[in-house]
């Protein structure tokens, strides 16, 4: 038992370090993008605690800034206004000063390198070819992709999704899922959410991040004396 107990101790300290040298080589945001439904704020509120900084839901920050919920800025000013504000909110997450457009009240850029952060955005942010340019030039972004079956059962949870509204939801989610797919695509890393643990799918997101880490050659900083 004692055995046991030191080598089950001694992988933890391993998982443990092995996750500090990770945060320590982290320079930039992790922003998770993806179909709705794929669990971009469940998974990213859980690699946030991990990583000991901030999570942020960007649709929550859009209805700060509009003070309207996400259904209402859809049926009252379309789906456009929405996509020009979101891209507005967006690049003010990564640090990027953007005017405020009409019925948006956006804080100030504090400063023009954000601190590490997960940021988990709306199902077509990432289509917006000026907000994919933000996130693939500012960002590490992540691909969180699920099967069509899941994102039915898990979009059927909630009744705020403005475009499931439109018709048959699974054929919906069947057409964005196929038109999206090459938008998110040229996110550097994907990780797939299946119906599984959610430790299991961290675990998986953690093992790319390190990889994409290592291929960019990203290591630990060092501290002159």
């Amino acid at each position: 038992m004692d055995e046991e107990h030191t080598l089950s101790e001694a992988a933890r300290q391993a998982d443990q370090a092995r996750l500090e040298a990770v945060i320590a080589r982290l320079d930039r945001p992790i922003v998770l993008v993806g179909m709705m439904g794929v669990g971009k704020s469940s998974l990213g509120k859980r690699l946030a605690a991990a990583l000991g900084v901030a999570f942020i839901d960007a649709d929550d920050e859009i209805e700060r800034a509009a003070q309207m919920s996400i259904p209402d800025i859809f049926s009252t000013y379309g789906e456009t206004f929405f996509r020009d504000g979101e891209r507005r909110v967006i690049a003010r997450l990564l640090g990027v000063a953007e005017p405020a457009a009409k019925g948006l009240s956006l804080p100030p850029v504090l400063s023009s390198r954000p601190e590490v952060k997960v940021i988990a955005t709306g199902g077509g942010a990432f289509v917006n070819d000026a907000t994919r340019s933000l996130i693939l030039a500012r960002s590490i972004a992540v691909w969180l992709d699920a099967e069509l079956d899941t994102l039915v059962e898990r979009t059927a949870r909630k009744g705020n999704r403005p475009l499931l509204r439109q018709g048959n939801p699974r054929e919906i989610l069947s057409n964005l899922k196929s038109s999206r797919e090459p938008f998110y695509a040229q996110a550097p890393i994907k990780v797939m959410s299946r119906q599984a643990p959610h430790a299991k799918t961290l675990s998986c997101l953690m093992e790319a991040i390190e990889a994409w880490l290592d291929e960019h050659h990203i290591s630990l900083p060092t501290h002159e004396s």
